[in-house]
């Protein structure tokens, strides 16, 4: 099947053909003819298969007639990230290009001034993250009542990021007779519900089933020694170590390499450029036109190796990367999909390496269960990769993002027991037992009687206040005055003066 037989238009065909494209990928053949007769789409497949595609073309050829009002959107594209944001505009730019289709991007990180003048000229396409939406909404800078197309893209990235109520709150603007074209890698519970909240008699499209990587990517995985094991955060010297040498073994021409944190981006970044390998980094904490840059930069090949966190996990389409190294381990089973599907794109071979620890056991097990296959091991400098340690089922991690890897309260570092009510019982226990070996307790009582008449003798002034104070602070009834007794209280008046 060719374009030309999805029912597109002349001029979005001249422009697929521009852009180097022949034949549509599963995702497209199946979504674009029901969105192009104005039907709600469910769309579910792996990273990298041609979704932004499957909704960008219906949409331009469903807006090419008609024309948008001042502050009134005719579209709206909700997307988690910023860079997925720019993705989506650059490929509207470039199918679009023979449309006169005016198009804005809201996003944080940018002036707001440029983002109202575009609003004010009137958008036929609007494409925003939540938070940036809500913020010009709520400045009553924008009206969202003439919105005829809405595309929810990567929701199980709003799921993750904490975005579903935003979504839920910007959706309950726009008009009920409206088309929904709702797409997600993956389909947990969470997103099925709001796929069904939202849409109405959807088509629905499932090219792979949920989290599967493509077949053009060779896994590998290295796990490494580090000299303190049990300590789970450690082996981040050894891990940069077998880092660095995997990239003078594998020479890739481009790479991703993948951290958890932000703060091991910047470690990792440093550690390269100072054993003479060129990088750059990317992260959230970056400002917009900085990570915009570093992006433009690794896109055009003048950055080689972008140490980056998981916002670059997604929305990034570069078709010829040739390798993607996960420095961490992603603690979700599902992150490591995305991550791994920004190479072997668009029919390419890709290399996907992971560095691990023996800490790391549980998490590899997991991802291993949710893709249904087994990471290869590797071997570094002629050594075979060390043994990951065997974790107990129940500690096993969520496979998808919002499952906790650790216990909660007076569970947590423990074994779980299989009746919790039991748990208490062993404390008293031994407190029962103490209770007998106690005969420190009467001797107490033995001397607290002999003390009790030690009041009477007034004269002795050195013992008395070493007494009071705790005897004041501890007992209710005062034994003894000390030196503080009043004279009129010491001397007895003569028994005459009555009479």
């Amino acid at each position: 099947m060719s374009f030309s037989d999805l029912g597109l238009s002349p001029d979005l065909l001249r422009a697929i053909e521009d852009a180097g494209y022949v034949n549509p990928t599963p995702i497209q053949e199946q979504a674009i003819p029901p969105a192009l007769t104005g039907r709600d789409v469910l769309g579910c497949a792996q990273t990298g298969t041609g979704k932004t595609a499957s909704f960008t073309l219906p949409m331009i050829e469903a807006l090419s007639a008609g024309r948008a009002k001042a502050r009134m959107p005719r579209s709206l594209i909700l997307t988690p990230t910023r860079e997925l944001a720019t993705q989506i505009s650059e490929n509207f730019e470039i199918y679009g290009k023979y449309h006169k289709l005016s198009m804005a991007l809201l996003i944080g990180g940018v002036s707001m001034g440029a983002q109202v003048k575009k609003l004010d000229r009137g958008v036929d396409v609007l494409i925003a993250t939540p938070g940036r939406l809500l913020d010009h909404f709520e400045r009553g800078r924008i009206l969202m009542s003439d919105i005829k197309i809405l595309v929810i893209d990567e929701a199980d990235r709003m799921l993750d990021m904490g975005f579903i109520p935003d979504v839920e709150k910007i959706v309950a603007m726009l008009p009920p007779i409206r088309n929904t074209l709702f797409f997600s890698a993956t389909m947990p519970p969470e997103i099925r519900r709001l796929a069904d909240k939202f849409l109405m008699n959807p088509k629905e499209i499932h090219v792979d089933p949920p989290a599967t990587m493509a077949e053009t990517i060779t896994q590998g995985l290295v796990v490494v020694k580090h000299g303190d094991g049990r300590r789970p955060g450690g082996g981040q010297a050894e891990k940069r170590d077998a880092l660095r040498q995997l990239l003078r073994t594998e020479k890739p021409s481009n790479a991703l390499i993948f951290c958890n944190r932000k703060r091991d981006v910047d470690t990792v970044y440093r550690s390269l450029t100072r054993h003479g390998l060129p990088a750059s980094r990317l992260h959230g904490d970056m400002s917009q036109p900085e990570r915009t840059a570093t992006l433009g930069k690794f896109k055009t090949g003048d950055i080689k190796l972008l140490v980056c966190s998981d916002v670059a996990a997604r929305g990034l389409d570069i078709p010829e990367m040739s390798h993607v190294f996960n420095f961490d381990v992603p603690t979700h089973a599902e992150d490591y999909v995305h991550r791994i599907g920004r190479t072997g794109r668009a029919g390419h071979q890709g290399r996907a390496i992971t560095i691990a620890t023996p800490e790391d056991g549980k998490y590899l097990e997991a991802i291993e269960e949710l893709t249904g296959r087994k990471i290869p091991r590797m071997e570094l400098g002629g050594q075979a990769s060390a043994e990951l340690k065997q974790t107990d089922p129940s500690d096993k991690p969520s496979p998808r993002r919002g499952g906790r890897d650790r216990g909660r309260g007076t569970d947590r570092g423990r074994k779980p027991s299989p009746q919790t009510g039991t748990k208490p019982e062993p404390k008293p226990s031994p407190q029962v037992e103490a209770k007998p070996e106690a005969p420190p307790e009467p001797k107490v009582e033995t001397k607290a009687p002999e003390k009790a008449p030690e009041p009477a003798p007034r004269k002795a002034p050195e013992p008395a206040p070493k007494k009071a104070t705790p005897a004041n602070e501890s007992q209710a009834p005062v034994k003894g005055l000390g030196e503080h007794v009043p004279a009129f209280m010491r001397t007895v008046p003569p028994k005459s003066k009555p009479d």
